[in-house]
């Protein structure tokens, strides 16, 4: 097939709109067009009072060569027309037969889950350990500390199976490099689960929290079908590596225990995928302690905002604001620091979720953290985004390769307290924030925030140059879209959790750089970012791992 890209409509154009402009653009005559699909629609917003539609289309024609003929003498055809890509997918390598001491993947979150499902269908049969519960157990201890206060510290928002984006707005795109296409894969097993088939050609795919419960229990039974085994409720607590005479270490297993108590259990093993999520601390004390390669990284921290959907959407779509096509609007914010004592800071905005809610996310207790989450229908009230400020080893916790969770700690005991001791959140008007005065009372916008939000000084619960930038920030972020600034907007902190703080470094064939069998992957590792990227880090990760115990097979 052929694919043109760069086809622009207006937003309101009709039925056949689409299969016209396209046979207009080609100069194709009656009876010449074959088939089409539409393989990628985004929208253009630069100029409100006329949206367009972006497609990229798929078809076939009568005399594919001739076309390709006429393509040469004009030069933007050219550039627009090619060969539609390849994008099937392929195995690297299979299982001969059931290996002796299979793989474990280490959590369930998006990249383990691809990881497990790759090795699966690869014949090598693995292992899933997981700390947490099931997705339906999970999702009720979740609600318990949303609306009893009640925090469960193996099964929350951070832990149990589907990981942190299954509370969160499923948003499925990413700016990493794909040559392989490996996230078609991605976006294809979504869909084979249950996500709407719209995700495989939208520009900006979301899926939603409950759909996305779904379709972890469906990946679920199609792993185990294949010979993977899950085992809920197991924490890893050791690694039981060797180094043998030539220096070298090695994996040989994993020390589990049951989270609920009981005896520990050795599995043997020499191919172990970490995907234990950007939460897991106590998994990597353990990895430090056990001498594996793990060193401070940069991420962020900040707190998250709230505004009326509708004020987002007006300043994004103007008169076209509420369009069933365009949907609830998003936004991407960010600020360079100008400020002599922030020079080299940066404020933007992460993980925003239109239409959601801002959601209780700690995973530990005694501590508040803050993230956003929406459904497919983005139907709430409010906007939220993660107003967030870059920090780095060097300058804000230097020393130790683990200092980066100290920080998140200190800061999330802060929102703690501030909150009252209950897990209910820290919040503070716009206008107050940007006073220097703490709220006292809330305004016109009700905060989404379960358990409840306690009306203080944010300024409690912040690094004093995080405080700075973002009151930098916000002014500069109303200019962009009218009404960001308003008085009444809610912020409730903290927002910690962007990014693992930790990076497992790992080889160009995706081993940790100083302990073979061992595969860091995923953004607790520090090499994704969201549902997208840990997916086909997951995939990425697993193909090693395949061809690592398809060679050992074959030399045996």
């Amino acid at each position: 097939m052929l694919r043109l890209t760069e086809l622009k409509l207006p937003l309101t154009h009709g039925e056949g709109a689409v299969e016209a402009a396209l046979k207009a653009r080609l100069g194709l005559r009656p009876g010449e067009l074959k088939s089409c699909h539409v393989a990628r629609r985004a929208w253009d917003a630069r100029k409100r009072s006329a949206i367009e539609l972006v497609y990229t289309l798929d078809f076939e024609v009568a005399d594919e060569a001739a076309l390709l003929r006429r393509a040469q003498r004009d030069p933007v055809l050219a550039r627009t027309l090619g060969r539609t890509p390849d994008t099937s997918y392929r195995h690297v390598a299979r299982a001969a037969a059931p290996p002796p001491k299979r793989p474990v993947v280490i959590g369930t979150g998006p990249c383990g889950i691809f990881a497990a499902l790759i090795l699966a269908e690869m014949g090598f049969r693995p292992i899933i350990v997981e700390r947490g519960k099931v997705v339906r157990e999970r999702t009720k201890d979740t609600w318990a500390l949303w609306r009893r206060n009640v925090l469960t510290p193996e099964s929350n928002v951070q832990f149990g199976e589907g990981g942190a984006g299954t509370f969160s707005d499923g948003k499925l795109w990413s700016g990493i490099k794909d040559p392989q296409h490996l996230g078609r894969k991605v976006l294809t097993e979504f869909v084979e689960a249950g996500a709407p088939e719209e995700i495989l050609y939208v520009a900006k795919p979301h899926i939603g929290t409950f759909r996305l419960v779904q379709m972890v229990e469906s990946m679920r039974a199609k792993i185990e079908a294949l010979g993977g085994e899950y085992r809920f409720g197991t924490r890893v607590v050791d690694f039981v590596i060797e180094t043998g005479r030539d220096g070298v270490r090695r994996l040989r297993g994993l020390v589990t225990e049951p989270t609920g108590g009981g005896a520990r259990e050795t599995i043997e093993t020499e191919h172990v995928v970490l995907a234990i999520g950007h939460s897991a601390r106590d998994t990597f004390e353990t990895l430090h302690a056990r001498g594996v390669h793990v060193e401070a990284k940069p991420f962020s921290i900040g707190v998250r905002i709230e505004h009326p959907q509708s004020i987002i959407d007006r300043a994004r779509f103007g008169d076209f604001a509420k369009h069933p096509i365009l949907g609830a609007a998003d936004y991407k914010l960010v600020h360079h620091c100008t400020s002599p004592a922030l020079r080299g800071r940066s404020v933007y905005s992460f993980c925003m979720c239109p239409g959601g809610t801002v959601v209780a996310a700690t995973s530990e207790p005694g501590r508040v953290v803050t993230n956003g989450m929406s459904q497919y229908s983005r139907a709430e009230r409010n906007a939220n985004a993660g107003i967030v400020v870059g920090i780095t080893p060097e300058q804000d916790y230097p020393g130790h390769p683990l200092a980066g969770i100290a920080f998140q700690r200190r800061w999330e005991d802060a929102a703690f307290e501030a909150g009252g001791r209950d897990y209910r959140a820290p919040a503070q008007l716009v206008g107050d924030f940007l006073a220097g005065r703490p709220s006292t009372a809330l305004g016109a916008l009700v905060p989404s925030y379960k358990p409840g939000v306690t009306p203080t000084d944010l300024s409690r619960c912040l690094p004093d140059f995080v405080v700075a930038a973002i009151r930098e920030a916000l002014p500069a972020f109303g200019r962009q879209i009218r009404g960001f600034d308003m008085d009444d907007a809610v912020m409730t902190g903290v927002e910690t959790r962007t990014s693992s703080p930790v990076r497992i470094r790992r080889d160009a064939a995706f081993r940790s750089v100083n302990t073979l069998g061992l595969y860091p992957a995923g953004e607790g590792a520090g090499y994704a970012g969201g549902i997208f990227s840990a997916g086909v880090d997951g995939i990425r990760v697993a193909e090693a791992v395949g061809r690592d115990m398809a060679g050992l097979a074959a030399a045996a």
